[in-house]
């Protein structure tokens, strides 16, 4: 009896179940119509010609004797593109049969698959042969066997598949003769004797199988005291693994490791699992192993399929996240801090040299505490079988609400509301004083924490490179960023007669500091909207979140015409510039412009595979809503008309790779493309053959035109 429970089945499960049931409608249906399927063969060896292919027995030799074997198989030779299965099918498909008619005392043992080949299909993966292949059976005579002619009956049943699956039969057979002086044993030749070559072997004794299952994957260890550089694994069983998904080949010592995601289908790990390791086109193994529950964490040298080996080597990663860290200071969510603490320096000018070296150092010390606590809990979830990236702490709605409840409170006493005594900047004041390392230490603390939404040029590759390495590498890498960050700060430190370019101390001072606090204002703000946007899935409801943004903009910009107008009491001039601001604050909630940009469709393997399977490129957007970077190349580059234009010319598929929340998927697929946080931009050539190209993280309008260019023709 079957079942179909609709409420588990994923899309895969029902596509794969549609294609069984109508190859089996095919067999079944055609009688049943009046129009049998039409068999050919005569009862001969043939070969017989059939739609797509030509089938015919062989055997190695024309006697048997009585208590030998020999050696037969069915030969099948195909058309050009189209194919037969593997004993396991993969997603759809049904493998070739024999049913044998013997005389007494011949016996027909099972029909064996050589390696078979990955074959897809669209989103799916079928395992099978194209060309020719030969599927060997051993005969065996009782030694009570007559000598003398007999014939063995087969019928054969096969499907063969292109785009569309076509079921056939033949009538063939085997004429022999028993006879006591026949040969003991023939050499193969022929297409019989090569798939004798390419049947899968048992793992000898000296070689080693392992597989770990986890939440998503298998992984699975195959030692043989070589090098190995390639494997595929092909299950013998069903819906365990995802057959279209790529197969990590990992190196390890004397072996090979593979990681294999698992089915959709498949709830609980199995007992083990069996199937078919191949090294090369001939060479594999037939294995079997338990499976033990676990998770193996990616090591560095990880090679997806289909992706070149990173470039980046350890110093260039250094050098570049060194390079990074210093135009970090530039990027929005940093420069206010590094303004406050310029602002410390020019007030505390008068102090003795060593002072301010020593304030500068606690400030580098600040920022660095702050990296190695962030790459500690990177390795900890590395360790744990989880996968994270640069910013992964803005994905936690905790972390959001008191950095922006902490940042809104700091910007109150900066714009004048109350005095917060400015410890943590250490500007100014004899608190300052009393409490400067203090403050300088959390200053630093403070830049990184801001610094975790944004990733400035050359972070991206170094960071990417550094989280598949090893840990004393990782936190290289980290250090590095972290010293780019401090460097500008801790070099005025260090050189005082640099600050005579700097303003001298004055009232000025104290309304710089009230128009910084608008910043930190707007960061609040912007940590709100990024709040919100955990909350309500990511961008599922991305609309609402942008509405309530605009009336919290409005909020800022009232803010500020009250600060005028208290700033400048009974003035015309004051009441004229807070009329005008109230009102473009009014607006901006109230207008509601025409959305003419193109749709984006959410990330997913199987929306990529999908489209270029179509041959249409693919431009995927890794994105997260705390992501500061992303949120100004969306709104100044990928929403402009010329790129929007060019992307509707071109029948590009846009994908949105939303990273607001973690997505252990899109974390794989920057890991894929050597990257490890937003923003990430990547282009597929409508070629599936071509490498994917990755942009910049800041984007140009003349970035993405000339990338689209050269990769969507």
């Amino acid at each position: 009896m079957f079942a179909i429970h609709y409420y588990k089945m994923t899309p895969r499960t029902i596509f794969k179940t549609f294609a069984a049931f109508l190859a089996l409608l095919l067999v079944i249906a055609a009688p049943l119509a009046g129009a049998q399927i039409k068999v050919v063969g005569d009862g001969g060896p043939g070969p017989v010609k059939a739609q797509h292919l030509t089938a015919e027995m062989v055997s190695v030799s024309p006697t048997i004797a009585p208590g030998g074997t020999l050696q037969a198989g069915l030969l099948i030779t195909l058309e050009e593109h189209w194919h037969v299965y593997w004993v396991n099918a993969g997603d759809s498909g049904e493998p070739p049969k024999i049913t044998w008619t013997l005389p007494a005392g011949i016996t027909a043992g099972p029909m064996q698959f050589p390696i078979p080949s990955r074959l897809p299909l669209g989103p799916l993966m079928d395992f099978g042969y194209e060309d020719t292949v030969a599927f060997p059976v051993q005969l065996t005579a009782a030694k009570s066997v007559k000598p003398g002619p007999i014939h063995l009956d087969a019928q054969v049943n096969w499907l063969v598949c292109r785009e569309v699956c076509i079921p056939g039969k033949a009538h063939l057979g085997l004429n022999l003769t028993v006879a006591a002086n026949a040969p003991a044993s023939a050499e193969p030749v022929g297409a019989l004797g090569e798939a004798l070559t390419l049947l899968p072997r048992p793992l000898p004794p000296s070689m080693k199988f392992s597989v770990m299952g986890g939440k998503t994957d298998f992984v699975v260890t195959l030692i043989t005291g070589d090098t190995e550089t390639d494997a595929e694994f092909y299950p013998f069983d069903q819906d365990q693994i995802a057959n279209a998904a790529d197969q990590t080949v990992e190196p390890v010592p004397d072996g090979i490791r593979l990681r294999i995601r698992r089915s959709e289908d498949l709830k609980t790990l199995p007992a083990q699992l069996h199937g078919l390791i191949r090294l090369s086109d001939h060479q594999a193994y037939d294995v079997t192993a338990p499976v033990v529950a676990g998770e193996v964490p990616a090591p560095s040298g990880t090679i997806p399929a289909g992706q070149a080996a990173s470039p980046v080597t350890t110093l260039t990663a250094i050098g570049l996240a060194f390079l990074g860290g210093i135009i970090l200071n530039l990027m929005p969510c940093v420069f206010p801090v590094l303004f406050l603490k310029g602002l410390a320096l020019v007030q505390s000018s008068g102090e003795d040299r060593s002072r301010l070296r020593s304030h500068g150092l606690v400030y580098t010390l600040g920022i660095l505490v702050s990296f190695w606590a962030i790459v500690a809990a990177l390795l900890i979830l590395r360790a744990g079988g989880n996968q994270a990236g640069w910013g992964f702490q803005l994905q936690s709605p905790t972390f959001i609400a008191v950095l922006a409840a902490g940042l809104f409170f700091f910007a109150l006493s900066l714009a004048g509301q109350f005095d917060l005594g400015l410890s943590l900047t250490s500007v100014g004041g004899e608190l300052a004083q009393k409490q400067g390392y203090t403050g300088s230490f959390f200053t630093g603390v403070l830049a990184t924490i801001v610094a975790t939404p944004c990733t400035a040029p050359l972070m991206g590759a170094a960071i990417g490179f550094a989280l598949a390495q090893p840990a004393g590498i990782t936190f290289a890498v980290f250090t590095a960023l972290g010293l780019g960050l401090a460097v500008p700060y801790l070099l005025l430190s260090f050189n005082p007669a640099w600050m005579r370019l700097l303003p001298r101390p004055g009232a000025w001072m104290e309304t710089l500091k009230q128009f910084t606090s608008i910043f930190l204002f707007g960061t609040a703000i912007w940590l709100a909207w990024v709040y919100g946007n955990l909350y309500s899935g990511g961008s599922a409801s991305a609309a609402g979140v942008d509405h309530l943004t605009k009336l919290l903009w409005c909020f800022l910009i009232l803010a500020i015409a009250g600060w005028a107008l208290g700033k400048w009491p009974a003035r015309w001039s004051s009441a004229i510039a807070a009329l005008v601001l109230a009102a473009i604050a009014i607006a901006i909630p109230l207008y509601q412009p025409k959305d003419t940009t193109l749709v984006w469709q959410p990330y997913s393997q199987q929306m990529l595979d999908s489209a270029r399977a179509a041959g249409h490129p693919v431009f995927i957007d890794f994105t997260a809503a705390w992501c500061l970077s992303c949120q100004v190349n969306e709104r100044i580059v990928l929403k402009s008309s010329d790129v929007q234009k060019q992307f509707a010319d071109r029948k590009v598929t846009l994908l949105k790779a939303d990273w607001t929340q973690y997505d252990p998927e899109i974390t794989k697929q920057l890991a894929a493309v050597n990257r490890s946080g937003v923003p990430t931009y990547v282009i597929y050539p409508a070629n599936t053959s071509a490498a994917a190209d990755v942009l910049p993280e800041l984007l140009t309008k003349d970035i993405v035109l000339d990338a689209l260019k050269k990769d969507a023709q």
